[in-house]
């Protein structure tokens, strides 16, 4: 299951907006995926997360599984020091609020906006956008 086949057209660019605005104002990179599990959910995002190769230390990776009812976040070593746990468990707690509410693409928006919020200003290390 890919993003398109959970969310439309639209809903797609509203989450590739949001994670270019994200990225622009954070100087990390920020990736969400969207689709089933291959295996653990938790360990499935953080094989994700190594995934992106010289980008994982500077990433955040969102990793929804709908079927699973699912949200995991993970962070790279550098992402790490700017945002926290706890910044990443109230991420998943609005995240699942707004998904309980069938808004996904909504949850997944908010989800980043406030992880980016949290990360706070930097330097822009890289101006790629990762979805999936």
């Amino acid at each position: 299951m890919r993003a398109g086949d959970v969310l439309d057209e639209r809903q797609v660019e509203l989450v590739r907006t949001v994670i270019e605005e994200a990225e622009s104002n954070t100087g990390l990179i920020h990736s969400v995926h969207v689709g089933p599990s291959d295996g653990d959910p938790r360990v499935y995002a953080e094989r994700l997360l190594a995934a992106l190769g010289p980008l994982a230390p500077y990433a955040t990776l969102v990793h929804v599984d709908p079927a699973l009812r699912r949200v995991e976040i993970v962070t790279g070593t550098h992402a790490a020091i700017r945002v926290d746990d706890r910044a990443c468990a109230l991420a998943a707690l609005s995240m699942g609020s707004s998904f309980a509410g069938g808004d996904l693409a909504g949850g997944i928006v908010n989800g980043v906006r406030l992880l980016a919020d949290h990360a706070g200003p930097g330097v822009v290390a890289y101006g790629t956008h990762h979805t999936g």
